[in-house]
């Protein structure tokens, strides 16, 4: 699919979910005290939105406990990404910095001009620069087809369904076991699994080979089952793999594509790479 038509794609849904989250409180409104209720809730609706779009960044890397990265803190890192930013079209996203050894990393924001990456730790020791460079190019394909404004606003949504759930006290299991599901059916109807081969697929245009995008996604999928990991599985569709064990609550929030099939795909935009190795 076209690069224009992935943002005409993401605009409009991120319309819909603000459609369909004012007309949701509206019928609530309506149900509870007519029309005057009904322009509350609505007006009410148009506030949170507002809100979520433009603070939805820092609400996503709050939930995963990054903290803001300083140019000082890290210069290479940085002149990195805003290379990477030029060649991807899109304004240098703040950077910020997961404290934990799982390589991983996310983007989040609003779009081209507003966005946040982050990183963790474990990318930066494990990853070689060839790698990090093609998993940064593809969190900025996200940020260039705007899916940050639609995965930011979906995990912050369905985050908060699930910690709603603690409100419930003694009958919190309970409550999870219905807002668990109805948050994870919100998130899939939202997403799609193509998104992450449109991103790899950028992400090795953007670096000039398909090849460290491939070997970073072994990379992350070989760290993600020795080293254990815990959050809010609500976040999931922000990272570039899942970096989730796929059981439990985590199992219904999976909307990422097999690592092995973004692997075959990205060594299929270059068939001859094995005829390549052996002349080497």
């Amino acid at each position: 699919m076209g690069g224009r038509l992935l943002v005409v794609r993401n605009v409009l849904k991120g319309w819909a979910l603000l459609i369909g989250v004012c007309g949701t409180l509206g019928l609530i409104g309506w149900g509870l005290g007519g029309y005057r209720l009904l322009s509350i809730f609505v007006f009410c609706g148009v506030l949170l939105a507002g809100a979520l779009y433009w603070y939805g960044d820092r609400v996503a890397v709050g939930l995963v406990g990054a903290r803001e990265l300083p140019v000082g803190e890290s210069p290479p890192l940085h002149s990195t990404v805003e290379r990477l930013a030029a060649l991807a079209g899109v304004a240098k996203p703040r950077l910020y910095l997961l404290d934990d050894g799982l390589p991983r990393a996310l983007a989040a924001g609003r779009g081209v001009r507003g966005s946040a990456l982050a990183v963790s730790t474990g990318l930066l020791t494990a990853a070689s620069p060839a790698e990090l460079e093609a998993v940064l190019a593809h969190e900025l394909a996200h940020v260039r087809h705007r899916d940050v404004v639609v995965q930011t606003s979906v995990v912050v949504m369905a985050a908060t369904f699930l910690e709603l759930t603690r409100i419930g006290g003694w009958f919190s299991r309970a409550l999870l076991f219905v807002f668990g599901p109805v948050a994870a059916a919100f998130v899939h109807l939202m997403l799609s699994p193509k998104r992450e081969f449109q991103a790899d697929a950028a992400a090795a245009a953007i670096c000039g080979s398909p090849h460290p995008m491939a070997d970073a996604l072994v990379r992350l999928d070989q760290a993600s089952e020795l080293v254990s990991f815990r959050g809010s599985p609500a976040t999931e569709p922000l990272y570039t793999i899942n970096p989730f064990l796929e059981e439990g609550l985590a199992a219904l929030f999976v909307t990422h594509p097999p690592v092995g099939e973004r692997i075959r795909r990205l060594r299929e935009l270059d068939p001859d790479w094995r005829e390549k190795l052996r002349a080497a």
